[in-house]
């Protein structure tokens, strides 16, 4: 089912996300398959729970034919050397500003099974782990500029 979609100002994008506690629990599941139909109908590469109004440590990303589906992530590692490119979001359609973030980055999370997983990335994946764990932290790319 396609969700609606938070947008800026509303407040529930500012709060600290909640640590899920049994990734297996049947209404995560269904969150995560109603996020990932309502990232693809909007044509976004990622989505985080508060984005649909949901105050849950969860995202989905969807690029290269990959799905990654991150349930408690965290980012444990990030590289000195940055760049600048230009980053959209949902919460603000038709906006994109240039955001600085980290080259490459190491997430740790679980999946949606509760197995722990690692995810070395770089490029647009790395872009896209930041910018949603960003979501889960209450951080927004209009904070990076």
């Amino acid at each position: 089912m396609d969700l609606p979609i938070i947008t800026y100002p509303d407040p529930i994008l500012r709060k600290k996300n909640k640590k899920i506690k049994d990734p297996t629990d049947p209404k995560i599941k269904k969150l995560i398959f109603d996020m990932l139909d309502t990232l693809e109908a909007n044509n976004g590469l990622g989505l985080a729970a508060p984005q649909v109004g949901e105050n849950l440590r969860l995202c989905v990303i969807k690029m290269e034919r990959k799905t990654f589906i991150l349930i408690n992530p965290k980012i444990v590692s990030k590289s000195l050397r940055k760049e600048v490119m230009e980053e959209g979001c949902l919460s603000f359609p038709g906006e994109f500003i240039p955001i600085k973030r980290s080259k490459k980055v190491k997430v740790h999370a679980e999946t949606k099974e509760g197995d722990k997983i690692e995810i070395e990335a770089e490029g647009m994946l790395a872009r896209a782990l930041q910018h949603e764990i960003d979501h889960l932290d209450g951080t927004l790319f209009i904070d990076r500029k």
